[in-house]
């Protein structure tokens, strides 16, 4: 007989904060965090922040939707009305089926750069992804789904209260009800747990120990994959094909393509880096100098997307204002911000403000 007292985790949902449902806030929080964490990255390989932005936006916005005809799919006994098709906000997002559409979306985009590029990228992007997912599984914590079997396992919760979206453990007649008192395996909170220390340690490899691109990709799938199905095995509420979800049959296609990467992918990625082959080039660059008060000044220079060609007489006019800030031999001047030069954004531009003190504009350094 299970006992209520061995369950370490008391558990009572929390759908809203204040105004806001914290499914759809901890879904939009993931969202920012994942495209900021790969803008960041991907500064260093050759794309501008805008333009991961722009793919990001694309990818999260595939993924929403194909997460949500997944979850309609496989949860029809959980729709009473069309509204119920599109109420993300109360929950609902299968990760599988956002997944695999955002790669959908993404792929012509990875196709188009080159090799090194591409992986260097990836790599990037798995870790982003995996910080994303991580705080969207506080939110299924939050509303109270996917929940599994019973249990007195010592990491298993103790229900105590709230709203849940799964009311039975189980999808039989006979299956109990979700009450005060049960103690179960929440899946949410195992997935959560496991998916923050997998993008602290992929972000470790990523950042410390620099490896050769399409191993941190290889390793998401893996961590990810292996997780995920074992998870996936104490759900009771999902929909079963041949006995599995339709994450644990994404989770065994997950394991040959990281094999494939593993022992294909990265033995080409190092000998085109060891053959001198280029990937993708930082379009930021932060260099640190001093001012003659000793003041250190940090100055990031950012590559910025060349500007659309004006034509007819707005042609000649921008001709004229290019010619006018030029030298004699037809130089830019150094200021200019002309089809996609170096901008220069000062991190710290203040200058000393002592008697004597150099003025930062004067510096050779941060032009």
């Amino acid at each position: 007989m299970l006992s209520p007292v061995v369950a370490v985790i008391p558990y009572t949902t929390f759908p809203q904060i204040g105004p806001l449902q914290t499914f759809g806030l901890m879904v939009a929080v993931g969202v920012l965090l994942g495209i900021w964490f790969g803008a960041v990255h991907a500064e260093k390989y050759g794309m501008t922040r805008d333009e991961t932005y722009r793919l990001g936006t694309r990818m999260v916005l595939a993924g929403v939707i194909g997460s949500r005809i997944t979850w309609v799919l496989t949860h029809l006994d959980q729709i009473d009305s069309p509204i119920d098709v599109i109420a993300v906000w109360e929950g609902g997002l299968q990760f599988s089926g956002g997944f695999l559409a955002a790669i959908a979306v993404g792929l012509p985009t990875f196709l188009g750069w080159n090799r090194l590029q591409r992986w260097q990228l990836l790599d990037g992007f798995a870790v982003a992804t995996v910080l994303g997912a991580a705080f969207g599984r506080i939110g299924c914590t939050a509303v109270g789904e996917h929940f599994g079997r019973q249990s007195d396992f010592f990491l298993a919760v103790r229900y105590d209260g709230g709203e849940v979206r799964e009311q039975f453990l189980g999808l039989d007649a006979g299956a109990p009800r979700v009450e005060p008192g049960l103690t179960f395996h929440n899946t949410a909170i195992y997935e959560g747990l496991w998916l923050f220390l997998l993008f602290a340690v992929l972000w470790f490899v990523l950042d410390r120990v620099k490896p050769t691109p399409g191993t941190v990709g290889a390793l998401f799938l893996v961590g990810y994959g292996v997780a995920r199905f074992s998870f996936d095995s104490l759900r009771v509420n999902d929909e079963r094909v041949l006995g599995l979800t339709g994450a644990q049959w994404m989770c065994l296609g997950m394991l040959p393509i990281a094999a494939y990467i593993w022992l294909r992918v990265r033995p080409a990625n190092a000998a085109a880096l060891a053959a001198g082959e280029v990937g993708g080039t930082p379009v930021a660059h932060t260099t640190t100098s001093e001012t003659a008060s000793g003041r250190s000044v940090t100055t990031t220079k950012r590559k910025k997307p060349a500007p659309a060609r004006a034509t007819g007489a707005g042609a000649a006019s921008e001709e004229g204002d290019a010619a006018a800030g030029s030298d004699p031999d037809g130089a830019a001047a150094p200021d200019g911000d002309v089809d996609g030069e170096d901008v220069e954004v000062t991190d710290d531009a203040a200058a000393d403000p002592s008697p004597g003190a150099e003025d930062p504009g004067d510096d050779p350094t941060r032009r």
